[in-house]
């Protein structure tokens, strides 16, 4: 028998009892007659004691052992003279009466701590001696609990986990497909599914009145920290339902997660605000709610008094920050070079500070008078003691992106953005087409089965741009974790939409005719959202990264380091796939 305990479940009651546990040695210190071999599996850790007065013999062996050995170790369980209240086992020790090595390991790139001395490419590496650390393998537990909860909360209300196909048709619209070709039918191509949305929508055309699915999806495109090239999504649709059901729903869902993974109560109905009012005051449709600093725009207040750059702007606005008047010289300086980096791209930036007797100090003080100054103060409704940060620029979609990320930055700065507080939010109402200026023409700002409001349906032949769309998110702390929208299930509608992204009568059957022809057959009202499972998890337990939420992730470059994937396949592969390769320079 290789174990009868775990190393991380026994405690005083135990004590007298003999026991044998299997797992990887943490560490070994000698100390006169005794060595101490802290033994850890993924319950915890267990202290063993080979005492050389008992057992020279085995003493000697103990003190072969190097780190990340596996071992078994037989021994009887007693009370500690000196414990340690830092980990649940620090009452007792094992006094070793038997030990054999399983296996010998090399000494390992890294220490196997909570806080390594490994970086992210190292550690990327030799991942699987990564998931043996606490933190990553604790992650993970705790992605494990999160999918049971959303089986067993979505299964409380009549969902069916239903498998949808993994090898579909290319879908070119949106993010690149990754691409998977077909032996058995030379020259042709499956691609990887970006998301099961016709599937899904197909279910309902089915009578499924109420499907998920814990999946697998994948999008070629470049990658951030919350980004993978493989992701999973826990993906919902429901018939029968307008938006308020489906919001109702999944807030009950996410109420449920956070009481049952994290013990917070979250206040519910969830905040609404349109994404016009998101960009308008926040400058993004994911604003970080866990604190204030809303946009004031400021034109009619600055402009107009000499100082060119605010004369010749499109857009002036800015940010009031509590209690920071007290930053220096330097910091605001700092402050400015960060909104000048070029991925910002701000030219500059302006400050102002209300002095302890209620006058206002400005960086441009020259160019403006002390009322039009208190004017300003007046605008933000600002308090002695407080900083305001102005930008300008002669784009006003552009400039208040700028602010955003001022507004995010200032906000950590002055530790506004507690990852132990939760702020959620539905941005709703999105604009249903979104120009681009490259292509002259609309595309989908979300997917092209999205219904418009039907409100604003008699737009779609006047004024597309202006047509709003029947779709949600749900932020929470600045992240986006899910969204989704009320389908089209209409056919003569289905084809205007195609009609208003430039597609062609034929592109539109040939890409999406088996979803059509199924509309025919009588398809129900229906809508649903995607949650991102390893967003959820990266905020649950406070991570930025969604990487160390992911048993095996890839890096920033799309690699998995670990596997060196992916890499150059055989020439006769490639042959039987009837595919030449050609790298460009």
């Amino acid at each position: 028998m290789y174990r009868t305990k775990t190393c991380g479940e026994l405690r005083l009651l135990n004590v007298g009892e003999e026991v044998v546990l299997a797992g990887w040695v943490q560490k070994a210190r000698k100390m006169g007659g005794m060595t101490f071999v802290d033994v850890r599996d993924r319950y915890g850790i267990s202290q063993v004691v080979f005492n050389q007065d008992v057992n020279v013999t085995l003493c000697e062996e103990a003190n072969k052992l190097g780190r990340e050995f596996v071992v078994r170790v037989t021994g009887k369980v007693q009370e500690r003279s000196s414990k340690n209240s830092h980990i649940p086992t620090g009452d007792i020790e094992i006094i070793a009466s038997d030990l054999k090595v399983l296996n010998v390991a090399a000494t390992p790139p890294f220490t196997i701590e909570d806080e390594t001395d490994g970086g992210d490419d190292i550690r990327m590496k030799y991942r699987y001696l990564d998931l043996r650390r606490n933190v990553v393998r604790q992650n993970l537990e705790l992605r494990h609990k999160m999918t049971l909860e959303v089986r067993s909360y979505l299964d409380s209300l009549n969902f069916l986990e239903v498998e949808t196909p993994v090898l579909i048709s290319s879908t070119p619209e949106g993010a690149r497909d990754f691409l998977v070709p077909s032996r058995m039918n030379p020259g042709q191509f499956y691609a990887l599914p970006q998301s099961p949305q016709t599937f899904k929508q197909l279910l309902m055309v089915s009578g499924f009145d109420r499907y998920f699915q814990i999946v697998k999806c994948f999008r070629d495109e470049d990658l951030r920290a919350d980004r993978q090239p493989e992701f999973t999504q826990i993906d919902c649709e429901m018939s029968f339902v307008d938006q308020e059901d489906v919001l109702t729903t999944f807030e009950g869902m996410t109420k449920h997660l956070f009481k049952t993974i994290r013990g917070v109560d979250v206040e519910t109905p969830f905040k609404r605000m349109t994404w016009h009012e998101a960009m308008k005051l926040y400058g993004s449709d994911k604003p970080d709610l866990r604190f204030g600093m809303e946009f004031v725009e400021l034109m009619d207040v600055l402009k107009g008094h000499g100082f060119s750059v605010f004369d010749d702007a499109a857009y002036i606005g800015g940010i009031c920050a509590e209690g920071a008047a007290s930053y220096t010289r330097k910091q605001l300086d700092a402050l400015t070079d960060f909104v000048k980096r070029p991925q910002i791209g701000a030219k500059g930036m302006v400050y102002a500070r209300v002095e302890e007797d209620g006058t206002v100090k400005s960086s441009v003080d020259k160019f403006y008078t002390q009322d039009v100054l208190q004017e300003m103060k007046s605008a933000f409704d600002a308090k002695p003691g407080d900083l305001i940060l102005i930008l300008s620029g002669d784009n006003a979609m552009k400039t208040r992106k700028q602010l955003c990320e001022l507004r995010l930055e200032i906000a950590s700065q002055l530790g506004l953005r507690d990852k132990n507080k939760f702020a959620c939010l539905w941005v709703v109402d999105f604009p249903l087409f979104e120009w681009s200026e490259e292509d002259q023409r609309f595309y989908a700002m979300h997917h092209p089965f999205t219904s418009p409001k039907s409100e604003d349906i008699p737009l779609l032949d006047s004024d597309p741009g202006a047509v709003r769309a029947n779709a949600y998110d749900m932020v929470i702390n600045g992240v986006e974790v899910g969204g989704g929208s009320i389908r089209i299930h209409d056919s003569a509608l289905q084809n205007k939409m195609f009609e208003l992204l430039g597609f062609t009568p034929e592109r539109a059957q040939a890409q999406f005719g088996f979803l059509m022809n199924a509309f025919k057959y009588g398809a129900p009202p229906h809508g649903g959202l995607a949650y991102g499972l390893d967003r959820w998890v990266s905020l649950f337990t406070g991570l930025d990264s969604i990487r160390d939420c992911i048993a095996f992730p890839k890096n920033n470059s799309g690699r998995d380091v670990m596997i060196d994937a992916p890499s150059t396949i055989d020439p006769e592969q490639l042959e039987e796939l009837s595919i030449k390769v050609e790298v460009k320079e």
